[in-house]
C-alpha cells in the first residue's frame, strides 16, 4: 500500500509541476506567423506539437495530436475560425480554443463572446502569458 501512495503522490507532484509544458496546435494560413508563434510559445514554456494552415488540416491534427490548446486564426482559407472552433468544440474531449487575429477583438463584435472559445488574442499581443491567462 505504501508504494501505491508514494506513486500517487509522485504523480500528483508531477502534474502540479510548473515545468510540465502545455501542448499547443497553431492554426494559421501564414507560415511565417506559425513559425514565429511556435518559437515564441516554445521559449515561454509551451510545447507546440503541430501546426496547420487551414481548418481541414486543423481538424485532422487536433484529432491525431490531441493538443490541450488550439490557437485558431479567425480568417482561414477554407473556413473561418469561428466555424472551426464550433467543430472542435463538438469533440468528446475538446481542446481549449483561443482565437487569434491580426485585427482587434472589436472587429468581431459579439461573435467572440458567443463562440465556444476561451478567449481572443490579437496577434501583436500574443505571448505565453496571454495564452496562460485564458486557459485553465
Amino acid at each position: 500500500m505504501g508504494t501505491v501512495a508514494t506513486t500517487v503522490a509522485g504523480l500528483r507532484r508531477l502534474c502540479q509541476d510548473r515545468h510540465v509544458r502545455r501542448t499547443v496546435l497553431i492554426v494559421d494560413d501564414h507560415a511565417e506567423f506559425r513559425a514565429s508563434a511556435a518559437e515564441l510559445l516554445e521559449a515561454e514554456g509551451f510545447d507546440v506539437v503541430g501546426a496547420a494552415p487551414d481548418a481541414a488540416r486543423a481538424i485532422e491534427r487536433t484529432l491525431s495530436l490531441r493538443p490541450e490548446i488550439v490557437l485558431v486564426d479567425v480568417q482561414l482559407p477554407d473556413r473561418d475560425g469561428f466555424a472551426l472552433a464550433a467543430r472542435l468544440a463538438q469533440e468528446p474531449h475538446p481542446p481549449q480554443i483561443v482565437l487569434i487575429s491580426g485585427r482587434d477583438r472589436a472587429a468581431y463584435g459579439r461573435r467572440v463572446a458567443r463562440a465556444p472559445v476561451r478567449g481572443f488574442i490579437a496577434k501583436r499581443d500574443l505571448t505565453g502569458a496571454a495564452v496562460s491567462a485564458l486557459v485553465t
